[in-house]
């Protein structure tokens, strides 16, 4: 980990250390519904609010619908919307590649919370959320994102004593891992619809708990829409309540993918699954740059020359992945450069 963010570090362990509180305190019919409603709401914030508008653009609203779905997203302490949205953003054209800023390649406590521990994404690139920095109300609520979740908690303290904080922690913790789970395990464990150039899977439980968000698979095929589960059994309740919501007009225009977009790039229908191809790529190029550095016979000249060749082999592979490779594309690809790895092998086995 490149440097610890240590304030934000120290502020995860008060948040998930406070609800052991509740074992002196006690905990109430009261506390318990809070508890709950502070779970779905300030969930859908971040489902329907951070991320399928301020990020992907799935829907339209007025300014100040806008600056409250904004609002409702800062009470779930995951910072403000132009961060959350730019580091989002940033995931999707780097997803599962070395520059994704929460990719499991680096391992599944990178990708769920070791990444926000990190100095390195401390600061959000914000040049790609140009579309709502030019907003002042998002970019103050982006800079004073602090001030929303303390007035929650001292009204919970007020309404309902220290227990009933506690809850608020408790609800807060919920919601941390169930959004994290979406950038951790549902890209290494479920299934695969679409032959998507990254990692992604749909998971029944994810999406149950995070509202939608699971069909995570879905997502990454068509992220610019409002609706994460194409199919009628994909329960994706974040999108009933914009449906519902868009009944009363305080937003507009859903979007929801094409037919002709569902039936693309389906595994099933024998599209190659390039993003399951590049992570055995990427292990076995990992594999051979540990081997290289273990070689102790090598000379420096066939050292050099090993790594050049992993280096343009990487780099071929790149521009392969980013042309949407054919079946036939691929298969000449990967028998060129198995004749090759196998050599090397065979060089380092003797090294």
């Amino acid at each position: 980990m490149t440097g610890i963010n240590w304030p934000t570090a120290i502020a995860f362990s008060v948040f998930h250390l406070a609800p052991l509180g509740l074992l002196w305190t006690g905990i109430t019919i009261a506390d318990l519904i809070v508890c709950f409603v502070l779970y779905v709401t300030r969930g859908f914030f971040i489902t329907g609010g951070y991320h399928r508008y301020f990020s992907h653009r799935g829907y339209s609203m007025g300014r100040s619908m806008q600056f409250i779905m904004a609002l409702g997203g800062t009470c779930a302490l995951q910072s403000g919307p132009l961060w959350w949205a730019a580091h989002h953003r940033h995931h999707h054209k780097a997803s599962d590649k070395e520059d994704d800023i929460h990719s499991p390649i680096t391992g599944f406590f990178w990708a769920h919370i070791g990444w926000m521990l990190s100095n390195k994404n401390k600061e959000a690139p914000l040049e790609l959320v140009r579309d709502f920095s030019k907003y002042p109300e998002i970019r103050w609520l982006d800079r004073w994102h602090f001030i929303p979740p303390i007035v929650l908690g001292i009204l919970c303290l007020l309404i309902g004593g220290i227990s009933m904080l506690l809850v608020a922690f408790l609800s807060t913790v919920f919601t941390y891992h169930t959004t994290w789970a979406v950038n951790s395990v549902t890209h290494l464990f479920g299934t695969r619809r679409y032959a998507t150039t990254d990692t992604s899977r749909n998971s029944w439980w994810v999406a149950f708990l995070t509202f939608g968000e699971g069909w995570h698979n879905n997502h990454h095929h068509f992220p610019t829409t409002a609706k994460a589960g194409f199919r009628w059994f994909e329960i994706d309740l974040t999108y009933y309540g914009l449906k519902v919501l868009s009944y009363f007009r305080l937003v507009r225009h859903l979007k929801v993918p094409p037919h002709q977009a569902l039936q693309r790039c389906q595994i099933k229908e024998g599209n190659t699954d390039i993003g399951m191809l590049s992570k055995k790529w990427r292990h076995a190029t990992i594999k051979l740059e540990r081997l290289i550095k273990k070689a102790r016979r090598l000379r420096d000249e066939e050292r050099v020359a090993l790594e050049e060749f992993l280096g343009k082999v990487k780099l071929r592979w790149e521009e392969l992945v980013n042309r949407r490779p054919t079946s036939e594309m691929l298969e000449n690809m990967i028998w060129s450069v198995r004749i090759k790895y196998a050599r090397v092998l065979r060089r380092l086995k003797y090294a």
